[in-house]
């Protein structure tokens, strides 16, 4: 009954990316299944490994340069050209991501997306004619302020100074100068691939929302959302294209504010699914499914808003498919996601973080097969049907004894 499982995980933040996900899901199905075919189709949401899995699936090549990372150090970092030729896809947490910062430096008020815009030339120097930026999994929370540094904009202070690194930096600036920005973004069509229920500022705010995630004291986050509002204002004043609106509109918080920076030099904000999964087939593969299973660290209220297993249910319901979501952790809400049948936490007993990050490959696997089994033998129960009342004659009656 169950000949052809699709399994489209998505990452486990800091321990496993979508590859290692589904391939651990794969192994557990084959202990129960082994007959079954498997389709294979990790997922990616802008964050880690977006690059690599988009050069993947076009036959594209994958680009290895120097960059700043989030705390300010040179790292060798990466960016996709795709198959076509003309497209380049910039993954933000290749260079700024949140495992690129080491535990004891994490402070989003001092990390920098420098580097993000340094991908972004390196991109322009190879004449491609499209660059995709792919959100997620940041380490920062500076508006993008970095990267329209590195692009040539000069962000001044009072005195005319130019601002260090940083989100906490924000609070000081008075002035931007655009004169300085490569010439060559004019030419290109700019991509936001983004979570559209981030925004920038107010009490869903993405410091408020996301900087205790990043290291954020509650002092800091205060800070960074004062830092953010000014970034608004001075942005959507010396720089932004006319009617942006950088505060609320639907993704400029992506990736601590990076979608408001980008905005401001006309990209578009897009949502991320509709512009990354075009490119993996997903739906006419979820069509001839028999199941399909998906995964992430955590599944919760917050699933709903954007996360990979939310879409990948919403898609497989089109087509009348059962969806099995596995996760790290059960949250609140984990019930209740649409389209989801089913949902799985892969711990087995209680323990330490650190120990459940090193053997998440085992764990995953381990939990495919306990859910797999389950679900084989419901497959087997006879099924429930109603009662059949026996004809009777005369005055005889049926027994209300039970």
């Amino acid at each position: 009954m169950l000949s052809r499982v699709v399994v489209a995980p998505s990452g486990f933040k800091e321990s496993l990316s979508a590859e290692a996900a589904a391939d651990a899901i794969a192994a557990g199905v084959r202990r129960v299944l082994p007959g079954a075919e498997l389709d294979l189709v990790p997922l990616v949401d802008g964050g880690e490994g977006t690059a690599v899995a988009l050069a993947a699936a076009t036959g594209g090549r994958i680009v290895t340069v120097p960059a700043t990372g989030p705390v300010g150090e040179t790292i060798g970092a990466h960016f996709a050209v795709l198959g076509s030729g003309d497209t380049a896809v910039v993954e933000m947490a290749a260079v700024a991501g949140l495992s690129l910062v080491p535990r004891d430096l994490r402070d989003p008020g001092a990390t920098t997306t420098y580097g993000v815009g340094e991908l972004i030339r390196s991109a322009l120097d190879r004449g491609v004619r499209r660059i995709l930026v792919g959100c997620g999994d940041s380490g920062t929370s500076d508006g993008g302020a970095g990267a329209l540094q590195a692009l040539g904009a000069r962000l001044l202070d009072e005195q005319g100074e130019e601002l260090p690194f940083g989100g906490r930096e924000l609070t000081r600036l008075h002035r931007i100068d655009p004169r300085g920005l490569d010439t060559r973004l004019a030419d290109v069509e700019l991509l936001v691939a983004c979570n559209p229920y981030n925004v920038l500022c107010g009490e869903r705010g993405v410091a408020r929302v996301f900087g205790p995630q990043k290291g954020a004291t509650p002092e800091q986050v205060e800070q960074l959302s004062a830092g953010l509002e000014n970034w608004a204002f001075v942005l959507t004043r010396d720089v932004a294209v006319p009617d942006t609106n950088l505060r609320y509109g639907p993704g400029t918080g992506a990736s601590g504010g990076l979608g408001a920076g980008l905005a401001a030099l006309g990209a578009r904000l897009l949502p991320r699914f509709d512009v990354l999964l075009d490119h993996l087939d997903l739906d006419a593969r979820l069509a001839g499914a028999d199941l399909v299973i998906t995964a992430e660290g955590a599944l919760d209220h917050q699933t709903p808003r954007g996360k990979v297993p939310a879409e990948v249910a919403r898609r497989a319901k089109l087509y009348g498919r059962p969806v099995l979501a596995l996760a790290g952790t059960l949250g609140e809400g984990a019930h209740e996601v649409p389209g989801v049948d089913a949902c799985h936490a892969i711990l087995p007993a209680p323990m330490e973080l650190a120990e459940a990050l090193l053997r998440a490959s085992e764990l995953l696997t381990d939990a495919t097969e306990r859910a797999l089994r389950m679900i084989v033998l419901g497959t087997r129960l006879p099924l429930v049907s109603e009662p059949v009342q026996a004809e009777v004659s005369g005055t005889q009656r049926p027994s209300s004894v039970r």
